[in-house]
């Protein structure tokens, strides 16, 4: 009997039961500076870590396309030209003003950023910087972002 209900908890009821992790769209922004490739990095509204321009998917645009949108808002990169493939994947805890925190799926668009404004939508809550690779992976707190830096690096 156990078995049964083992069975049909693991190919049935467990997988139906469990939430999918929530999925964004983050632009890995980038330009070329006296001969060095840099990143840009900002910082988060609340917590004011180190992070990269991400958010939710956008209706009518595509995945890189709504990361090239959340680099102007959060960043202020007015013109830029988004890879469609992803350069990778990393996972974050998404903690709610309530304390609860759920799981995202970051998909990471390379953005090579062609025009940066001073004025943009999100300037007076957020600090922005450019760096290095390396640098970029010694700020950001994700284990699977700073690969994707160190990778970016060599």
């Amino acid at each position: 009997m156990n078995s049964v209900l083992e069975k049909a908890w693991s190919s049935f009821l467990g997988p139906m039961l469990q939430r999918p992790k929530r999925q964004q769209v983050a632009a890995l922004c980038h330009r070329e500076w006296r001969g060095q490739r840099e990143f840009l990095l900002i910082t988060s509204r609340h917590t004011k870590r180190w992070i990269i321009p991400k958010g939710w998917p956008i209706r009518g645009l595509k995945s890189h396309e709504a990361a090239l949108q959340e680099a102007w808002e959060e960043a202020g990169v007015k013109a830029g030209n988004a890879n469609n493939h992803p350069e990778g994947t990393y996972t974050y805890q998404k903690v709610q003003q309530t304390g609860w925190s759920f799981p995202v799926k970051t998909v990471v668009y390379s953005v090579a950023v062609t025009e940066l404004s001073k004025e943009y939508p999100e300037a007076s809550e957020r600090s922005r910087k450019w760096v290095s690779a390396d640098d970029a992976a010694e700020m950001v707190d994700e284990p699977e972002l700073q690969q994707i830096f160190h990778a970016m690096a060599a």
